[in-house]
């Protein structure tokens, strides 16, 4: 029997995979990319193509989840598939269930990490990673905003725990929402359950493009994240909990926050 090897990207333009990625890329026998499950800016099919010296496969959601992946699990029962995805491979994904399957029919599967959008937006606010509670993603509203993430919010606060909140895509609709969409929507949920926990006057992080050369990292209260501009998307937000004196320091020097948020260390 084959392999499968699923390998990230890395989240912003060809140039994230790791070396050893791209070896198992030129070592594939197929090489299929599926790049629904996140944006990917900068990223060119058609230089990842020049540069590695293999021809990529795009594998559609339906593809993949409505098919079980068949396309590649066809190349795997005899030899070795690549599948490229962006970030970290199985981190907020769903392609875990072509890997169980896989194993079932007795391919075997790797991983191959990259950069993960949690890793690199929490490194970017420079705040502490053990003191982050539960993440929660930001869903565009059907007819109603969803509550999760401000319940989600408010369980972190209560423990004192930041929270990353990533902010929902819809690639075959072409729909990234933008951080003031999703401050937006939080403050509607507010009007509605009226506990103070996001307000015009809640402090909060906003990063945009993280992984590229010029990311943005902006801290301040919401009545001025929401007039801030964060150039192209992808954006994600983060609610801080207790800051410790570094991480205040590191966001005032670096997010320009506003010194007064010192009054938020413990």
């Amino acid at each position: 029997m084959g392999e499968i090897v699923f390998v990230g990207l890395g989240l912003h333009d060809e140039m994230g995979i790791t070396l050893r990625g791209l070896e198992e890329v030129k070592a594939a026998e197929d090489v299929f990319v599926e790049l629904y499950t996140s944006l990917m800016p900068n990223f060119s099919i058609k230089r990842f193509e020049e540069i590695s010296g293999k021809k990529l496969y795009a594998i559609s959601r339906k593809e993949l989840e409505e098919e079980n992946g068949e396309a590649i699990l066809k190349v795997a029962k005899d030899g070795k598939a690549v599948l490229l995805v962006p970030g970290d491979p199985l981190i907020a994904t769903t392609h875990i269930a072509l890997r169980i399957l896989a194993e079932k029919l007795g391919i075997k599967t790797r991983v191959v990490h990259g950069t993960s959008i949690l890793s690199a937006v929490i490194g970017l606010s420079g705040l502490q990673y053990y003191k982050f509670g539960k993440s929660v993603t930001i869903p565009f509203p059907d007819k109603t905003p969803s509550e999760t993430p401000y319940e989600v919010i408010a369980q972190n606060k209560k423990l004192g725990f930041h929270t990353l909140c990533l902010l929902d895509i819809r690639v075959e609709e072409k729909r990234y929402m933008s951080a003031h969409e999703a401050l937006e929507l939080l403050l509607k949920i507010e009007e509605k359950r009226k506990e103070e926990l996001v307000t015009l006057d809640t402090f909060a992080v906003g990063i945009g493009r993280a992984g590229s050369r010029d990311p943005t990292v902006k801290a301040g209260l919401l009545k001025e994240l929401l007039s801030y501009d964060f150039g192209q998307p992808p954006h994600s937000i983060i609610f801080p909990g207790k800051l410790h004196f570094m991480e205040a320091e590191t966001l005032i020097v670096l997010a320009g926050a506003p010194e007064r948020i010192e009054e938020m260390v413990v």
